[in-house]
């Protein structure tokens, strides 16, 4: 590993020990609600509920690991106070309320993707929020955006956070839905659940992808218990 690239990770670590999980039990942040569908071995199929995430792009770098850290940092400052509160104003309230920030509770996974415009890093937004009540971002670079309800194959796996492995389970998924004759909607996207200090062999990674539909022995047993109704 270059030089480069482990002192990505040192930082990485650094940033994740000592903000996303300081005083928090992993286990206790909320995570986009889902509904598994369909199992098949490693790979579950799962129907998303609609959430909103803060996400941010990272432009002019190809590697994984860094986009991951830059995108974590920004995100980090806007959940932290990098914000402006959207001001509640009543129906006869004669001047709006000065803007204050907010702090926002960390969730997970930390999800990222590549797109045409770079790698996008997005933390799920606490449910308690909609468009018109999140914080606002101070940082231009920071959106606030709303994922529709989808259709995903997702594959969970352990062990560390490297391009190669997210790369290595991408192919996987990718050659179980070939299998299935399934269509993917868009790019595959790695999720991070936990903090870095945990052991790679008890880490919650997940590759995960859009898709046009269940395996056929899925919709199989849909029908199956339809008819017997």
């Amino acid at each position: 590993m270059s030089i480069q690239n482990t002192s990505s990770l040192i930082v990485r670590t650094l940033v994740l020990a000592g903000a996303m999980f300081a005083g928090e039990n992993a286990m206790s942040l909320e995570t986009p609600d889902y509904t598994v569908l369909y199992k098949d071995g490693g790979i579950e199929y799962r129907q998303y509920e609609p959430y909103l995430v803060s996400e941010t792009v990272i432009e002019n770098t190809g590697d994984y690991n860094d986009a991951g850290n830059e995108g974590f940092r920004r995100l980090f400052r806007y959940i932290s106070g990098g914000n402006e509160r959207q001001a509640k104003i009543a129906m006869t309230a004669p001047v709006a309320q000065t803007p204050s920030s907010e702090k926002i509770a960390m969730t997970v996974p930390v999800q990222q993707i590549e797109s045409a415009e770079g790698w996008r890093v997005a933390f799920m937004m606490p449910i308690e929020y909609t468009l018109e009540t999140a914080p606002v971002p101070t940082d231009e670079r920071v959106q606030i955006r709303a994922m529709p309800g989808r259709l995903m194959a997702v594959l969970r796996y352990s062990g560390r956070w490297t391009e190669k492995n997210f790369s290595n389970k991408q192919e996987e998924l990718q050659d179980a839905i070939d299998g299935e004759s399934i269509d993917r909607i868009g790019e595959f996207q790695s999720a991070l659940y936990n903090p870095p200090y945990t052991p790679p062999f008890l880490r919650r990674n997940e590759v995960m992808v859009e898709i046009n539909r269940l395996p056929t022995a899925a919709e199989q047993i849909a029908e199956q218990q339809a008819a017997a109704f």
